[in-house]
């Protein structure tokens, strides 16, 4: 695995050139003013829209983060003399401030484009109404602040489960995910798969854009997949749901044969359930990957095959041992 990496910040540059080129992220925006700062830097994910600080209340603001105004800040504004509107302003502006986004296509006071232009701190506008703005912004930059690492492994969905192989070089990881495509399988990334981390409780992973579709086999070389089995046999990005191990056979070592060990592959702080596949000559590897994501998909709705056979026969042991005290006349 390659060492976890964590953006340090995303320019209001390329965070204006990602919202206007994805219509479907429903947050265009203009720049009004400030546009010799578009090469500040967004730090922190989250949006903050505090009111309080332009009637003085600033230790809120946090640096790093863009500033949301609303109706209510615009209307404040508009309330204040000339002079008090320079004074708020100028606290306000004193902060680490990356940009002000205006919401709901609001017209900002002279002052505001002039104090954007003087402290080069972009002053942008959008038609979204602010909480829209807070969360589809947000969206957008955990998406470019994400923690992110890189681990070599094939990535597939497996019956809509976004199933991580992984093991040593040549142990048959793409061998495996082939097999799996031919029976209707779908490949992430094969080799080298990105991880990111969203949202602090999931990880998503996607393969870099040089070899998408791209698959390496020994003895064959690269295969492009999609070219091959068509358009729905791969898939651009999935969450990880499963790890799978692929792990060489060790005669004398001891494999879990019930199915009830508890075993996490840890990646970007997300402990991940993980199953430690043992390869063997005759073992027919994708077929047990397929099986172990159905098997995890039941567990998810709460049917664990292994447990409730392993209560079962507990209870069937307690049973049996209550039986044979009384028929021995034993004093329970």
């Amino acid at each position: 695995m390659s060492a976890l990496s964590r953006p340090t910040g995303v320019t209001i540059a390329v965070l204006m050139e990602e919202l206007n080129a994805s219509p479907q992220s429903g947050l265009l925006v203009d720049l009004l003013a400030g546009g010799s700062g578009l090469q500040r830097q967004v730090t922190s994910a989250h949006p903050q829209k505090t009111g309080l600080a332009l009637s003085g209340f600033d230790a809120a603001v946090r640096g790093g983060r863009v500033l949301l105004f609303g109706d209510s800040e615009i209307r404040y504004l508009e309330s204040l003399s000339k002079d008090l509107r320079d004074a708020a302003l100028r606290r306000l502006y004193g902060h680490d401030l990356p940009a002000v986004l205006i919401t709901q296509g609001f017209d900002p006071p002279r002052e505001l484009r002039e104090t954007a232009d003087r402290t080069a701190v972009p002053l942008l506008r959008t038609s979204a109404a602010t909480p829209d703005a807070m969360s589809r912004l947000g969206a957008v930059l955990d998406n470019f602040l994400a923690p992110r690492t890189t681990v070599h492994g094939v990535l597939m969905d497996v019956l809509g489960l976004g199933v991580l192989v992984v093991g040593e070089s040549g142990i048959g990881k793409s061998e495996c995910a082939l097999d799996l495509v031919v029976r209707g399988h779908r490949l992430v990334a094969d080799d080298a798969v990105e991880l990111k981390c969203r949202a602090e409780s999931f990880v998503l992973g996607s393969c870099p854009e040089l070899t998408r579709h791209h698959m390496e086999i020994r003895g064959l070389g690269l295969i492009n997949v999609q070219d091959l089995f068509g358009v729905a046999s791969t898939r651009t990005s999935k969450r990880v749901e499963l790890v799978v191990q692929l792990e060489r056979w060790e005669p004398g070592r001891e494999y879990d044969r019930l199915g009830i060990d508890d075993a996490r592959y840890e990646v970007l702080g997300v402990r991940i359930p993980m199953i430690r596949m043992p390869v063997a000559p005759g073992r027919n590897v994708s077929i047990l990957v397929e099986v172990a994501a159905r098997n995890q998909l039941l567990r998810a709705r709460g049917n664990d095959a292994a447990r409730r056979l392993l209560d079962r026969l507990n209870r069937s042991l307690e049973s049996g041992a209550v039986a044979g005290a009384l028929e021995h006349g034993e004093d329970l």
